[in-house]
């Protein structure tokens, strides 16, 4: 079986993609593929103060992510996501500075498991890991300026608990003295991937849903966007309802790789699930798009490993190359035990970035929880 998506255990218990469905009797629903373009009227309060959040292979200065310490989100498998978040902390920590925010009780433990190398903190209390959702935006304006904007996290829709994770993007940009604005919508981090040069892609599925934006229509949540990234269009893909916590998030099937130049996780070709349709369909509209400047998107292909082949026989695990994270100097991937797809795409990631080191970790606690490297790390730019 193939998943491009990114699930979340619940507050529930843990809860895969297919058992979170079953759990809720959510149903999947369906809208036509398009993509919208026009949106550059509605990006005019961020063109006015030139903030806009820049593609994450600009350097950085540092890399943010949360220690979960909840037994009731994650239950047994909460020591096996610990010590992956800690291998991914260490990992990127040899590249640059890492801060983990952590409940003041778990800080020892966070601290003594991630090294001395990354910095472990207590004033940012957290829910849970997944930083890319809950943590701010940053955005630059070219000429020093550095501020944030905040995606009003709800718990993907209120499914989850979120009183300390609604709160975590303001108090780090407090934390750092920086501006902080709210966005015009709700969403998370992983549902946006901008190309830092105007063009965004989301899926309709996470983002023009009723469990975070009831009352916008598209066109609204598309100006919101535009506004939030500093951006001038939204290429949008229909995505895949109701199948996971997330509502599926663009950020395990589709990135961006530069302006003009995006990449896309495909699935095996014996693969025919609605995540495998929902990655087709995804490469087929960015492959006919054009960005904000109106020139085509070249298009990668990364080759999902065979669900067969891998180390995990969790029905809900989610292998997802394309939930890479770029660091300076490096990008951070996972492999998951198929050796010929994971050389593949080992190999992918080096010629697409090339003059950065490629490491390939075994983060499978937080596969079979519904994320990846991507999902609980946030880069905060340099001005």
């Amino acid at each position: 079986m193939n998943d491009h998506s990114a699930p979340r255990a619940t507050s529930a218990g843990p809860l895969g993609r297919r058992t979170f469905l079953a759990a809720t009797g959510a149903a999947a629903a369906g809208a036509a593929w398009a993509v919208t373009a026009g949106g550059r009227a509605h990006a005019a309060p961020a063109q006015a103060s030139s903030f806009a959040v820049p593609l994450d292979t600009v350097p950085h200065t540092r890399t943010w992510m949360a220690w979960p310490d909840s037994s009731a989100i994650w239950g047994r498998q909460l020591a096996g996501v610990q010590a992956n978040i800690a291998l991914i902390a260490k990992t990127i920590a040899k590249y640059e500075p890492v801060t983990v925010c952590a409940n003041s009780a778990g800080v020892a433990k966070a601290q003594t498991a991630c090294g001395p190398a990354v910095t472990v903190i207590g004033s940012i209390p957290v829910d849970d890991c997944w930083m890319r959702d809950t943590g701010p935006a940053f955005r630059t304006d070219g000429a020093g300026g550095l501020d944030t904007v905040g995606l009003n996290f709800n718990g993907w829709g209120n499914k989850q608990t979120h009183a300390k994770d609604a709160l975590v993007a303001q108090r780090i940009a407090a934390s750092l003295g920086v501006p902080f604005t709210s966005a015009g919508l709700v969403g998370e981090g992983g549902a946006v991937e901008t190309d830092g040069a105007g063009t965004l892609m989301a899926t309709r599925s996470s983002l023009i849903n009723t469990n975070r934006n009831p009352k916008l229509k598209q066109a609204q949540i598309e100006a919101a966007l535009c506004a939030a990234f500093g951006a001038d269009q939204v290429i949008w893909f229909n995505g895949v309802t109701g199948r996971d916590i997330t509502d599926d998030h663009v950020d395990a099937t589709s990135r961006f790789l530069a302006a003009g130049a995006g990449l896309v996780q495909m699935p095996t070709a014996t693969d025919n699930d609605a995540w495998s349709k929902d990655a087709r369909q995804q490469y087929q509209i960015l492959s006919a798009a054009k960005d904000a400047d109106g020139d085509p998107i070249a298009v990668t292909q990364i080759q999902s490993p065979d669900y067969g082949r891998i180390r995990s026989s969790d029905p809900n695990f989610v292998a997802a190359y394309a939930n890479y994270y770029v660091c300076n100097g490096a990008v951070i991937s996972a492999q998951f035990g198929d050796s010929r797809a994971d050389a593949a795409a080992k190999s992918s990631l080096q010629r697409l970035f090339p003059g950065r080191v490629v490491e390939q970790l075994n983060i499978d606690s937080l596969g079979a929880g519904g994320g990846g490297i991507h999902c609980v790390t946030q880069q905060q730019p340099r001005p």
